[in-house]
C-alpha cells in the first residue's frame, strides 16, 4: 500500500527537499504541493491524502488555522496532518495537537525520523 502525501510549505526549496526524501521511499507518494495555507485545505478535500506535512508559518491562513479546517472536514476524516516547523516552541506543539495534529516535528529533524512519522502516523 502507498501512503499519499501532500506538502504545505511556503518555502519552494523546503517543498521539493521533503518531496525528494519522500518520493525516495517505494512505499510513500506525494501527490500534492500547497503553498500556502488556504491552498493546503484546498488540496486537502480535493485529494485527500493520507498525511499532510505541513509548516506552521505560511501566508493566507497560518499552519494551525489550516490543520484545525482539515482535520473538521468530513472529506478529510481519514487524512493525519504532521506539522514541520523551524520554531522549538512548545506553544506551537499544543495548538498544533488542539488544532487536531497527529504529529509535530523540527525541520531539523533526521530524514528518517520524518520517514518514520509519516508511516507511524498513517497506520494511526
Amino acid at each position: 500500500m502507498t501512503i499519499r502525501v501532500v506538502i504545505a510549505d511556503d518555502q519552494r526549496l523546503m517543498r521539493a527537499g521533503f518531496a525528494m526524501l519522500v518520493n525516495s521511499a517505494d512505499d510513500l507518494e506525494v501527490v500534492g504541493e500547497a503553498e500556502d495555507g488556504a491552498s493546503a485545505v484546498a488540496l486537502a478535500v480535493s485529494v485527500t491524502p493520507d498525511v499532510i506535512l505541513r509548516d506552521i508559518r505560511m501566508p493566507d491562513l497560518d499552519g494551525i488555522e489550516a490543520t484545525r479546517r482539515i482535520c473538521a472536514d468530513p472529506a478529510c476524516a481519514a487524512t493525519r496532518v504532521i506539522v514541520l516547523t523551524t520554531f522549538d516552541l512548545d506553544e506551537y506543539v499544543y495548538d498544533a495537537l488542539r488544532a487536531g495534529a497527529s504529529g509535530f516535528l523540527l525541520k531539523d529533524s533526521e530524514p528518517t525520523d520524518l520517514l518514520s512519522a509519516i508511516r507511524i502516523v498513517a497506520d494511526g
